[in-house]
C-alpha cells in the first residue's frame, strides 16, 4: 500500500507529521555520509503539538550541529600531517579566561542591575543559585548542552512548574550571554534551545467577584488604616502591589480635572516593564482611599510602613495582606486577584483590549501599538467610570480597629 506523509517543514525546523504525530528529519551533510548508515536522521518527537515539536526539533538540530562539527574536526586532525597543523596550533589564541558562574553573576549584576532594585538582584541570585547547586561553580566555557539538560531535570525534580523553570532559564541564559559577549568567549550559550516540557500544575488565581469587591471596599474604607486603604487603592486601579507600595504623595494628582495616579519608576522601586509606566484614573474606592491617604500620611512616601527611599518590602506586605484577606475572599484569591478582577470588569464593560492594557500596564502585542502617545487620561477615565462599584459620596474614616 502506498503511504503518503507530509513533507519536511523547514519553517517548523525539520519536522513532518505521521498520523498526527510530529517527527524530526534532517539530511546528513555529504561530507559526513561515510559516518552514518542512512543519509537522513529521522526520529519521533512524541508530540502532536506544533509549538512543542518546534522546540524539540530546534534543540535536536542544534545538538546535531555540535556533533557534526566535532566529526569534521576529527577528520581534519586524522587526515592532516602533524607538521602542517603545528603553525595553526601555535597561532591559536591563549586559553579563554576561566570565567565561572559566580563571576558571570557578579558581572551581570554590576552591568544590568543598576537601578533595578532589590528584587532584581534577589531573583538573579536565586536562579543562579539553582544552577550552581546542580552543576557547581562551573567554568562557563566547560558547560555543555548535556549539563543544561541535567539542570532542567534538576529543576523538574524540585517540583517547579514549567513557567518557573522558564523564568530560571531566562535568567541563566541572560547571565551567560552577557559573559560570552563581554569576554569574547568562543562558545555558544549551552542554555539556549534547551527543550522545556510542560510539567507541574499551574496555579490559576481566580478573580474576586464584584459583590465581594464591593463588600471589601466598604470594609477597608471603614477600618481606615494604611493596610486597608492600600487594598482599597488597588481594588479599583489594578495596580501591582509593588507599584502601589512605591508611590509617593506627589504621584497622586487629586486636584487634576481627572484625578489620577502616575505610575513611574523610582530609585526605591523599579517597574516590571516599560509599559508599566502609565497614568491610572482614580474612581470609586480607589479615589476615596487616595484622598484619605494623602490627608493622613505625614511622609513623602504613601506607605512608609513598607517603603523607604532605598527599598520596598513587597514580600512582607503581601504576606500580611494575604493573611488578613484569606478568610474574607473566596478560596485561592489573594491581593493580586484584584488586578485580575480589574481586567475582567473592563472586559465585561466591553472595553477595547488595548485600552485595558493601557490602564493596567500590560504589554500590548503588535508593532503598531509602539507608535503614538497612546490613549488620553480622559478616555481611560470614561471606561473606568463604567466599572465603578463604590460611591465616592460615601463617608470614610470612621473610627474602627482593624483585625490585623
Amino acid at each position: 500500500m502506498l503511504r503518503v506523509y507530509r513533507v519536511v517543514d523547514q519553517k517548523a525546523i525539520y519536522t513532518f507529521t505521521k498520523c498526527g504525530v510530529f517527527y524530526f528529519s534532517r539530511r546528513v551533510p555529504k561530507s559526513l555520509l561515510d559516518r552514518f548508515d542512512k543519509p537522513r536522521i529521522v526520529t519521533c518527537l512524541n508530540t502532536r503539538s506544533l509549538p512543542q515539536a518546534r522546540k524539540a526539533a530546534s534543540a535536536l538540530s542544534a545538538q546535531l550541529e555540535v556533533v557534526w562539527a566535532q566529526m569534521r574536526l576529527e577528520k581534519v586532525l586524522r587526515c592532516a600531517p602533524a607538521a602542517s597543523l603545528s603553525p595553526v596550533i601555535t597561532g591559536i589564541a591563549p586559553t579563554a579566561p576561566s570565567i565561572r558562574l559566580s563571576d558571570a553573576g557578579a558581572l551581570y549584576r554590576r552591568l544590568k542591575g543598576v537601578g533595578r532594585g532589590k528584587v532584581f538582584n534577589t531573583s538573579t541570585d536565586r536562579n543562579l543559585g539553582y544552577v550552581v547547586q546542580c552543576l557547581g561553580d562551573a567554568v562557563v566555557m566547560e558547560i555543555t548542552r548535556s549539563d543544561a539538560g541535567r539542570f532542567r531535570d534538576f529543576l523538574i525534580a524540585k517540583k517547579l512548574t514549567t513557567s518557573s523553570i522558564r523564568r530560571v532559564f531566562a535568567t541563566v541564559r541572560a547571565v551567560v550571554n552577557l559573559t560570552i559577549s563581554e569576554h569574547g568567549l568562543p562558545c555558544p550559550n549551552p542554555f539556549s534551545r534547551t527543550f522545556l516540557p510542560e510539567v507541574g500544575v499551574r496555579t490559576v488565581r481566580p478573580p474576586v467577584p464584584d459583590n465581594v469587591i464591593r463588600s471589601m471596599q466598604a470594609t477597608c474604607l471603614d477600618l481606615d488604616d494604611d493596610k486597608r486603604l492600600l487594598i482599597a487603592l488597588i481594588s479599583d486601579t489594578g495596580l501591582r502591589l509593588a507599584e502601589a507600595l512605591g508611590l509617593q504623595k506627589a504621584d497622586l494628582k487629586l486636584s487634576s480635572t481627572t484625578p489620577h495616579i502616575i505610575v513611574r519608576a523610582h530609585p526605591w522601586r523599579s517597574l516590571k516593564t516599560a509599559s508599566s509606566t502609565r497614568e491610572v484614573p482614580l474612581v470609586g474606592a480607589s479615589l476615596a482611599a487616595a484622598k484619605r491617604l494623602v490627608a493622613v500620611t505625614n511622609s513623602r512616601l504613601l506607605f512608609p510602613r513598607y517603603a523607604t527611599l532605598t527599598d520596598v518590602s513587597a514580600n512582607s506586605a503581601s504576606a500580611s495582606l494575604n493573611n488578613w484577606l484569606r478568610s474574607r475572599l473566596p478560596a485561592g484569591c489573594v491581593i493580586h486577584s484584584f488586578r485580575h478582577s480589574l481586567r475582567d470588569r473592563l472586559r465585561a464593560a466591553e472595553c477595547p483590549a488595548d485600552i485595558v492594557d493601557a490602564i493596567g500596564g500590560w504589554t500590548t502585542q503588535g508593532v503598531g501599538h509602539k507608535y503614538g502617545v497612546g490613549y488620553s487620561l480622559e478616555v481611560k477615565h470614561r471606561w473606568m467610570q463604567r466599572i465603578e462599584l463604590h460611591s465616592t459620596a460615601e463617608n470614610v474614616g470612621n473610627a474602627c480597629t482593624p483585625d490585623t
